[in-house]
């Protein structure tokens, strides 16, 4: 079988290299070809497009890149029309690939959504769409087989990725020291705009606690050159496709929202949300998004498991104490650690990557 698949984000990357995965062992003559990452690829996948030329976030941003955008479009048809598939795999990534389910469906191309878009935060009536164009909804949070029930739509719930990819990295054997000394761990996400407007605010704490090393995750599509610059003269560790070696040895973590919040907490280490953006971006998102939270944890949780800086709230001196409270405050340490259990039992223990390779290959079988 053929099948298409397209991510547009490190996250996507990450799940959709599990499913190639899957989908080889289930079916071992696939032929994938998709959009995505460096992981997808190794996955065994012809990758196409590379996530780090689609990533744009914000409002404003997509806003001044609509060129590309739409000419990024515009290839995805002409090559999947090319190739033939006879399945249209879409991993999250809305804005492109909702637009792409559309036209699939009048090509008379079966399409499947493996992560839903946050239809239930914010612009709702994208449910209309999802229903008419997408023929399986594969979702990865509990809350959202409610959700879509009140639409009358029949979705399949496989349970969440990273629990299948943060247990077998925690059954890994202890890879070698990052450093001598304890660790807070940085992570200010995949995307140059983000790492931009987070890391300066991340890297102030470093004066307020000299017997940790801070070390950065950086992003695997970026170049060194983009931290070297925001580091200065600052004493900082940086490590490149080690990101969950760092989380195993990490006693807390600064986290930018998205995924890594929820890898950080199945992890089991306390972390501060970070969130800043395009002050205009972040505007509109506060008139248009309706949840509580910005992290994943505490969206699952349904309340506010870890802190959330938000835009003006990340500054230097709510983060110096939010920091604090996570080392010194055994309280609240306790409490976190509960949380992130009840967390990891939410969830539950399905394994997502080979139940969506098998919702696939089953839809294809349907006449």
């Amino acid at each position: 079988m053929r099948y298409y698949i397209i991510a547009g984000e490190a996250s996507g990357d990450l799940h959709g290299s599990n499913l190639i995965k899957a989908l080889h062992k289930q079916d071992t003559d696939a032929n994938i070809r998709c959009w995505g990452g460096d992981r997808m690829q190794a996955a065994g996948a012809t990758l196409v497009k590379h996530y780090r030329d689609l990533a744009f976030m914000g409002f404003v941003e997509v806003i001044i890149h609509l060129r590309t955008i739409f000419k990024n479009i515009q290839f995805c048809k002409e090559d999947i029309t090319a190739y033939r598939p006879d399945v249209l795999v879409l991993i999250d990534y809305p804005g492109f690939n909702m637009r792409i389910a559309e036209w699939a469906k009048k090509e008379g191309i079966k399409v499947v959504y493996y992560i839903s878009p946050q239809v239930w935060a914010w612009k709702e009536n994208r449910v209309h769409k999802i229903i008419r164009d997408v023929d399986k909804m594969l979702v990865i949070l509990p809350f959202e087989v409610d959700f879509y029930r009140k639409w009358n739509f029949d979705v399949t719930y496989v349970g969440h990725p990273l629990i299948e990819v943060v247990s077998q990295e925690k059954n890994n054997t202890a890879a070698s020291p990052i450093s001598s000394k304890p660790i807070i761990a940085l992570l200010p996400g995949s995307r140059k705009q983000e790492i931009k407007a987070k890391l300066p605010v991340m890297l102030q704490m470093i004066q307020y606690f000299p017997e940790y090393d801070f070390v950065i995750a950086q992003a695997q599509a970026q170049p060194d050159s983009l931290y070297t610059e925001i580091i200065g003269d600052k004493k900082v560790l940086m490590v490149k496709n080690r990101t969950y070696e760092l989380l195993k040895q990490a006693k807390a973590a600064l986290v930018t929202s998205g995924t890594a919040t929820l890898e950080t907490a199945l992890f089991g280490v306390p972390q501060v949300v970070c969130y800043k953006g395009n002050p205009m971006s972040y505007w509109l998102a506060r008139k248009l998004v309706k949840v509580k939270h910005i992290s994943l944890v505490n969206l699952i949780m349904d309340k506010q498991v870890v802190t959330e800086l938000i835009q003006d709230e990340l500054n230097e001196k709510n983060l110096n104490a939010s920091l604090n409270k996570l080392l010194h405050n055994e309280t609240y340490k306790q409490e976190l650690k509960n949380d992130y259990n009840d967390l990891w039992h939410t969830l539950g223990d399905k394994h997502a990557s080979e139940l969506a390779a098998k919702e696939i290959i089953a839809l294809m079988a349907e006449k």
